[in-house]
């Protein structure tokens, strides 16, 4: 079983994007299920989001507290006191939306840390606006290709089924996304 916890703020679609990749992962034959932690749901708040994903049926129905797999929506959450890192799993991976390179983070710990600059994607396809852009799609895209276990057929799929509006423009954010961080992987 892989588990992996999702950390952003109220407003950007973390709960969404965990929805989507579980959308996704079950269209594939896998076994899902996501869920979200609230503390006090407002915009802007933190919002943690746990999946599951395995082979077989899935029957531990408790928060995950040693993920193998950080996905990080808004990077301010490492400044401002979420420790996004608590209880990852050694060699576990890292996804941050940032424009930095993992090497400029600073950030002394031992995994393997991706980036990518959902920002940038979200408000190029007019996701959310300028000063509040909602980043949930282009970081799924961007999972698919960083973790490899969801193929970018199946996110685009599950992106156009759950996107609750301008789902063309989430289409291509998420597949955008993707290339960008495939091409990083290469």
């Amino acid at each position: 079983m892989i588990e992996i916890r999702m950390h952003g703020r109220g407003g950007q679609g973390t709960v969404v994007a965990s929805k989507i990749l579980a959308e996704a992962l079950v269209s594939e034959g896998k076994f899902a299920q996501a869920f979200p932690e609230y503390g006090v749901e407002r915009r802007g708040r933190p919002v943690a989001t746990f999946l599951r994903v395995n082979d077989h049926r899935i029957f531990l129905r408790c928060k995950i507290y040693h993920p193998d797999m950080v996905v990080v929506l808004d990077p301010t959450l490492i400044e401002g006191g979420v420790n996004v890192f608590e209880g990852l799993k050694d060699g576990g991976k890292v996804l941050i939306n940032t424009p930095r390179k993992p090497d400029e983070l600073n950030l002394n710990v031992n995994y393997s840390i991706a980036t990518i600059d959902a920002t940038s994607i979200a408000v190029k396809y007019g996701l959310g606006s300028k000063t509040a852009p909602i980043v949930n799609t282009p970081m799924v895209g961007a999972f698919a290709a960083w973790s490899g276990i969801v193929s970018k057929e199946a996110i685009l799929k599950a992106v156009y089924k759950l996107a609750p509006i301008k789902k063309e423009e989430n289409v291509k954010a998420a597949e955008e996304a993707y290339e960008v961080m495939k091409e990083k992987l290469r």
